[in-house]
């Protein structure tokens, strides 16, 4: 087989120990060190006194990241590739630490490992706040959920007459509870909010029985979520911040139904602010995970089951393809009806998903806006055949329809 990278490396990654192959002209020479900064700068030394030119790693787990940061920061002149460990499995059978890395090595002098996709150091920086926020967010979900499931059992029905028990009204008769309050007239004054809710039945549910136990895990949880809300605003003006050079395309993909500044912020970190390593828009949805999988073999289709990507941004993509459908009049709703009708509400909304970042790619590649094509824009490009089959229907019900063409009487008029 042809070599293409004479001088190159392989590194098998672990936790406290990395295992180097360094393959020039053919001669292997294997070393092993261990994963703390001092020895990774005499490993990153070694491999330039063998004038390696370039180096393969596997994505294990998170121990891959400081090896890279630390080559990529200070040995430049080594590229570095990321090599996915299900694309590069030996065969079964000899299995060590030493022929996982003379095996990447002898996979990356041919070129047969093809890189995964890493951004530079800023854009993964970012990626890491993002993926923090998020974190975040489902934490405080989950911790007013633990609040909710207090109240229950303590038989206060915040719930029932507040819409969220974490906006005025409801932390202001949380913390009150908190206080030891217990008269359901004094907490009741506490909601000056203008509640849709009667006063009389404002007092019937919060009319309860608060136990001193449930009054600590109360205000312990509560201690949580402030603690919790206060790192989210932390990390969205981090985010905001580093993302100010982008905010003409953040407000363009602020228009997109389904998709708000958060959403925005993360499609935009997930997949680089320009999406220039995407040729196409199809690469980007392949990447993303929302587009059908190809696996053909004599001539039949055996599964079109999406494949995995990445996992982040097609959650994020799926999240915005569930509140586009909710839009009244967009396209997106009418889209994820008509593939639900067929194919079920899964992969309707995989399709929404797979339209959304289509629509994207193009307006952050080509600098346009969004345009908004409405519900029956499907419906346009097949008149004549909605038309046949509208008539069809009518007609086995015994009417008969005459059509007129107010399009054209207008233009003729």
């Amino acid at each position: 087989m042809e070599v293409l990278n004479p001088r190159c490396g392989g590194v098998d990654v672990h936790k406290n120990s990395v295992v180097v192959c360094a393959k020039v002209n053919g001669k292997k020479e294997t070393k092993t060190f261990k994963t703390y900064v001092g020895t990774l700068r005499q490993m990153g030394k070694w491999l330039v006194e063998k004038q390696i030119t370039t180096v393969a790693m596997e994505s294990t787990g998170v121990y891959w990241k400081p090896i890279w940061n630390l080559l990529e920061a200070e040995f430049s002149g080594i590229h570095l590739v990321l090599a996915n460990a299900e694309h590069v499995k030996q065969v079964p059978g000899r299995k060590t630490d030493v022929c996982d890395a003379e095996w990447l090595a002898d996979l990356h002098s041919c070129g047969l490992i093809r890189g995964s996709r890493v951004p530079n150091r800023e854009n993964r920086e970012l990626q890491e706040l993002v993926r923090a926020r998020r974190k975040l967010i489902d934490d405080r979900s989950r911790m007013i959920c633990r609040i909710q499931k207090v109240l229950e059992g303590a038989g206060v029905k915040l719930s029932s007459v507040v819409t969220d028990i974490t906006g005025k009204a409801g932390m202001a008769v949380l913390k009150a509870l908190v206080g030891g309050e217990k008269d359901p007239e004094k907490l009741v004054k506490l909601t000056e909010t203008g509640l849709k809710a009667k006063p009389d039945e404002i007092v019937a549910a919060l009319e309860g029985s608060m136990g001193r136990h449930q009054s600590l895990l109360l205000e312990v949880e509560l201690h949580i979520l402030e603690g919790l809300s206060k790192a989210i605003v932390r990390l969205d003006k981090e985010v905001e911040k580093r993302m100010r050079p982008f905010w003409k395309t953040l407000v363009r993909l602020d228009d997109i139904p389904g998709i708000a500044t958060r959403g925005a912020q993360e499609i935009l970190a997930y997949a680089g602010p320009t999406l220039e390593g995407f040729p196409t828009a199809g690469h980007l949805a392949a990447w993303t995970g929302v587009c059908p999988g190809n696996s053909k073999s004599a001539g039949k289709s055996k599964s079109k089951r999406a494949r995995k990507g990445n996992l982040w941004l097609k959650s994020t993509m799926v999240e915005a393809a569930w509140a586009a459908i909710r839009t009244k009049g967009s396209y997106y709703k009418d889209l994820y009806h008509r593939k639900k009708s067929t194919r079920g509400a899964q992969k309707a909304i995989v399709a929404v998903a797979h339209s959304m970042i289509e629509t994207i790619y193009h307006m952050v590649t080509r600098g346009t806006d969004y345009v908004e094509l409405g519900p029956n824009f499907h419906k346009m490009q097949q008149r004549a055949t909605v038309l046949k089959r509208r008539l069809r229907e009518l007609g086995s019900l015994g009417y008969e329809i005459t059509v007129r063409d107010l399009e054209a009487e207008a233009v003729a008029a």
